[in-house]
């Protein structure tokens, strides 16, 4: 597999994974936060910026949500949630 081919399929990981966290949380009485606030926690920040590279294609209309309230937060703060550990790549992959 190739380096590209490697970032597509965990791209569609991450995607898949987002929407299972949006389907999990929907019935949260703020659904968008608490996905975000999943994601910043548990989600490297390669991760992240990975999803945020894809953008919005196929994902579920509340992971669009967060996805957007996670990067505005993104371009706001330096970003010290989950970190890669040795710079080795990302929990989806």
């Amino acid at each position: 597999m190739s380096g590209s081919d490697h970032h597509v399929d965990t791209t569609a990981k991450l995607v898949r994974m987002i929407n299972q966290i949006a389907r999990n949380l929907v019935h949260d009485k703020d659904p968008v936060s608490a996905i975000a606030d999943h994601v910043f926690a548990f989600w490297t920040v390669r991760m992240q910026e990975q999803l945020f590279a894809h953008g919005t294609e196929g994902l579920d209309p509340l992971a669009v949500a967060a996805v957007e309230r996670l990067a505005m937060g993104a371009q706001l703060a330096g970003r010290p949630g989950a970190t890669d550990s040795g710079d080795a790549g990302c929990d989806a992959g």
